[in-house]
């Protein structure tokens, strides 16, 4: 099998998940940091979800069949659903385990090589996310962009854990508090996360409309390749995770020929297709037996 780019790209955040996963936790037995814990605790997200990806991006990339006529690209909205489910389950271990620590406090140690670790693990998740990001953008692939933006909050998260550790390391004993309180701010950061995908899966399975600044661009296109006596009205649009569907009622004089009205579609779903790409444009047209004013009619107005 052929893969596309998009699997390719889910496939560059397995391998990448699977590497920081092994520098994670062996930064966590060198230190014995719950907020290093809780930053490889979060790495196991990040490989369950790329693993997501990699199938749904696979079922995505199926064409048209006969008892799925708009195509698979829903099946998108379930990766980034279940990546968000998966993400506050993986904030509330962390939690549990920043609370056991702050009530059973535990000296840390090895932490000079332990962050340089934790270092190198975060430098591979910010150039997966980054490369990911790029073809998520030129593909408009929601499953990719959750899981690129999941590893680029997992790298800021590092970032803040390394800098918190390097502070416990130089500071008086009494300090060390500090580790388990960046855990929990990076659980509740986390469970933040988790929501937002949670909410924008949702939204695109209930066929949410295009997004209101597309809304007002795709109106402006139409009624500028409209002819001047035609109007449109019942706009709907929606998105299933690339593709976008929009649909409406245009009303042309009542005189007008199939052909003409047929041109007239045409000219008004090329210009749709050039502005946006991925997008299935169906036109219902009607006549409009209203008259229209002449320009003797308006003279004598």
């Amino acid at each position: 099998m052929k893969l596309g780019k998009l699997q390719r790209m889910a496939l560059l955040s397995i391998t990448a998940s699977l590497a920081t996963l092994l520098l994670k936790f062996a930064a966590y037995f060198l230190t014995g940091s719950v907020s290093l814990f809780s930053d490889a605790a979060e790495s196991l997200v990040n490989l369950a979800a790329g693993l997501m990806a990699f199938f749904v991006l696979t079922v995505a990339a199926r064409p048209a069949d006969e008892n799925h006529a708009y195509g698979h690209d829903k099946a998108e909205y379930f990766s980034s659903g279940v990546e968000g489910a998966l993400i506050i389950v993986a904030a509330a271990a962390i939690g549990y385990a920043a609370v056991n620590r702050l009530l059973h406090p535990q000296p840390l140690s090895s932490l000079g090589i332990g962050l340089s670790i934790a270092a190198a693990a975060a430098a591979v998740n910010y150039g997966a996310a980054r490369a990911m990001l790029k073809v998520a953008r030129q593909y408009d692939s929601i499953t990719l962009e959750a899981d690129a933006k999941h590893l680029l909050t997992d790298v800021w998260t590092s970032a803040g854990v390394i800098g918190g550790l390097l502070v416990v390391s130089y500071a008086p004993p009494g300090w060390r508090v500090l580790d388990p309180l960046m855990a929990l701010a990076m659980a509740l950061n986390i469970i933040h996360t988790g929501v937002s995908l949670l909410r924008r899966s949702l939204d695109g399975l209930m066929d949410i409309a295009l997004p209101p600044e597309e809304v007002v661009r795709i109106e402006a296109l139409i009624r500028r390749e409209a002819s001047p006596d035609s109007s449109f009205h019942a706009l709907r649009t929606r998105k299933a995770g690339p593709r976008r569907f929009i649909e409406f009622h245009l009303l042309v004089p009542g005189g007008t020929t199939v052909r003409m009205a047929h041109g007239l579609c045409d000219r008004i779903e090329d210009a749709i297709a050039q502005a946006f790409a991925n997008t299935s444009v169906i036109i219902h047209t009607e006549p409009d037996e209203r008259p229209f004013p002449s320009p003797l009619d308006a003279e004598n107005g």
